[in-house]
């Protein structure tokens, strides 16, 4: 604006330039800055839109509003910004009619017919493509302002006007009926006749928020191996993207209404790993156990939540979880509590006693800074940074990995500042340790290890991208739904290469390396088996790598005191406990480095059973023990309620007029009757509050 008044055509067209590249590296970065603006009325259409609007400004304060060029102008940005109508509406029509009401993986749906999608560079952040359509005519008419020829004007708005009708029409085609996705009705009925021929026995339902797949993702394997005919349940269409790549059938149904008409009367035991407000749509069938598997076991408050009352077992990993329950005293009764071990802590590898490197090991994982400021839900705040000083200092040369909670920062500045902090804190040791002589020996014996593991990498990499979606390169979640069939060799593939990644990462730098470990790989048990010990929080991390038998380290963040500490938290009772200066860590490194200098060696032996349930049987043996025995308990009550609503159904004999009466008065018994009638036969009428009565009804007979 500046520029435009002053007037200087030359400083114009340098702001303007700042102003597009400023724009694409803010959506490419995905700035939330750019969601502020929008709410603030300077979204991405107003922002083109002033930026044209200076330019008829600068115009004018040329001297050339009476000249072509300025109406050319006008006209082509009036014409432009009208074009954009239709264009919006269109994406909008093909991104409606190419959804499907459900996302589907390893499930045939080829009942119906569902349409390639359109390309994906037609679709893609379509609104930001036709904007930047306005850069020939922006262009043009400031290099003819600046020349004086007007004709560069006129070819750049006629570019502009030209790519735009011709952006509009390349979407019309998708509008057409063949290209359009089934209707809803369609879909829902091939997936019930699906359902119908599987019949699923055991689900797993999970809902929650986009930073939450890794709560449904550690349930994968387990899910894969129970004995029955597994399926996964979604809620959330942008989590289906994250879900890891497994065998079992996955249904994403967003629309409660949709899924209360799916038919799962086959489904006899109902799996929940998190406690959010959508479990009730699931909770609603009576014809299935439900139970509270949760996503790992740790004495937070989370694992002792009140809310679990609402399910017909708890399972717990060990003695543990029982006891907890018992304290917490939120009414969970204990004979709905279940011991089932905990399946997913197959892969973690048992400690030797000795280290596995040379330079021993610590992993450094903390758990994120939770809904509260209470100081103990992580020690990432007060004791973080003096944490990994001290490993970083030791006398003994230590290699540190840091690997933060996912969902750290998102709700506090601080905790997002520390991890940052940390990170820097952790590169800054990795370049001094390669400069040092002591280890640029080891460095340059190692190169040529450490880049083929990279480049063997960079091939498994590109293979995993290429395995990951089966069908052709930029299809959408419908096209997805309809190719996205389990194949046992690719299945195969895949986890040899995932295996084969893993070995290649850790061989990609050397032993002595500090490391910051973020994103979904590698996998946390893995830092476990790479790591000698372990500093962490409160949560199911300190309860899992109790498996591994290794030293460990808590944090007393709210400084309760050692006792009280190990009082109020059972993890811990074996744990070396730190105070926030992390004084305490020799005592760790010292169990490291020396076993016989390891005085809790057997108390965590003592605790891994307790918390984790024993060796044998194991634990995915325990699980499909548990899945059978409640599957038992669904069958009996549906078998009972079937015996007593048909057995209401019986003709009984006519009783006299005044016996009728006498027998139904004060007891209720006719309401009942003609309640459980109801839902039998729509088409007798119940008796008044017959559905607050009977509750389930034609669910019941199913």
């Amino acid at each position: 604006m500046i520029a435009a008044l002053l007037p200087d055509i030359w400083f114009f067209a340098a702001a303007t330039a700042v102003t597009y590249v400023a724009d694409w590296y803010l959506h490419q970065r995905g700035s939330y800055l750019v969601n502020r603006l929008g709410k603030v009325r300077a979204g991405l259409p107003i922002r083109f839109l002033l930026r044209q609007l200076m330019i008829i400004l600068l115009l004018a304060r040329l001297d050339l509003a009476e000249e072509p060029l300025f109406y050319a102008a006008v006209a082509c940005f009036l014409l432009f910004y009208g074009l954009q109508a239709p264009h919006g509406a269109l994406t909008t029509l093909i991104r409606l009619r190419r959804s499907l009401p459900v996302v589907t993986r390893n499930v045939d749906l080829h009942a119906v017919r569902i349409p390639d999608a359109p390309p994906r560079a037609l679709l893609h952040r379509a609104s930001e493509k036709m904007l930047h359509l306005d850069l020939p005519a922006v262009v043009g008419v400031l290099f003819a302002a600046g020349t004086g020829e007007d004709l560069l004007g006129f070819i750049g708005a006629g570019v502009t006007l030209l790519l735009a009708v011709g952006y509009n029409a390349l979407l019309i085609p998708y509008l057409r009926r063949s290209r359009r996705a089934p209707s809803a009705p369609e879909v829902l009925k091939a997936l019930d006749t699906w359902l119908g021929e599987y019949q699923p026995t055991v689900v797993l339902y999970f809902s929650g928020s986009s930073e939450s797949a890794y709560q449904g993702n550690m349930w994968l394997d387990t899910m894969a191996a129970v004995e029955g005919r597994p399926l996964i349940v979604m809620r959330e269409r942008n989590l289906v993207s994250q879900l890891a790549d497994t065998s079992v059938p996955v249904v994403c149904v967003p629309a409660g209404t949709h899924l209360m008409n799916m038919d799962l009367s086959t489904v006899r035991v109902c799996l929940y790993p998190a406690n959010v407000g959508k479990n009730i749509h699931m909770l609603r069938v009576p014809t299935m156990k439900h139970v509270f598997i949760g996503h790992g076991d740790s004495d937070k408050l989370a694992s002792v939540n009140p809310y679990s009352k609402v399910y017909d077992e708890v399972w717990t990993a060990g003695r543990a979880g029982r006891d907890r329950y018992a304290l917490a005293d939120v009414g969970i009764r204990d004979e709905d509590i279940v011991e089932v071990g905990r399946p997913q802590l197959a892969p973690i590898e048992s400690w030797t006693g000795t280290t596995k490197n040379p330079v021993p090991t610590v992993l450094y994982a903390p758990t994120w800074e939770g809904w509260d400021d209470n100081p103990g839900n992580t020690s990432l705040l007060l004791a973080g940074e003096n944490i990994v000083r001290r490993l970083l200092t030791a006398d003994s040369p230590v290699r540190v990995i840091y690997k933060p909670h996912p969902f750290t920062g998102i709700r506090s500045a601080k905790a997002k500042a520390v991890n940052a902090r940390i990170k820097a804190l952790v590169a800054k040791s990795a370049q001094e340790r390669a400069a040092d002589p002591r280890w640029v020996k080891e460095a340059s014996a190692a190169a040529a290890g450490h880049a083929a593991a990279k480049a063997e990498l960079g091939r498994i990499e590109a293979r995993l991208a290429a395995l990951a979606n089966p069908g052709r390169a930029g299809g959408d979640e419908s096209e997805e739904s309809r190719v996205a069939l389990a194949d046992p060799a690719r299945q195969a593939e895949i986890a040899t290469l995932r295996a084969d990644w893993n070995d290649a990462y850790w061989r990609s730098f050397g032993w002595w390396e500090h490391k910051t470990v973020a994103g979904a790989r590698p996998k946390l048990y893995d830092c476990f088996n790479q790591s000698d010990a372990m500093v962490s929080d409160i949560s199911s991390v300190v309860s899992d790598f109790i498996a591994s038998g290794k030293p460990y380290a808590v944090t007393d963040s709210a400084q309760l005191g050692v006792d009280e500490f190990k009082r109020q938290n059972t993890a811990v009772r074996a744990a070396v406990i730190l105070s926030n200066d992390a004084a305490e860590i020799g005592e760790l490194l010292s169990a490291v480095a020396d076993p016989t200098a390891d005085a809790l060696a057997e108390a965590r032996h003592e605790l891994k059973t307790y918390l984790l349930g024993p060796d044998e049987p194991t634990s995915m043996e325990q699980f499909n023990a548990a899945v059978h025995a409640l599957a038992a308990k669904a069958e009996a009550r549906n078998e009972g309620v079937a015996q007593r609503v048909g057995g209401q159904q019986q003709p009984a004999a006519p009783l006299p007029d005044a016996e009728a009466a006498s027998s139904g008065a004060g007891d209720g018994t006719a309401e009942i009757i003609a309640a459980v009638d109801a839902a039998v036969d729509p088409d007798v009428t119940a008796a008044p509050d017959a559905d607050a009565g009977i509750g389930a009804g034609p669910s019941v007979i199913r």
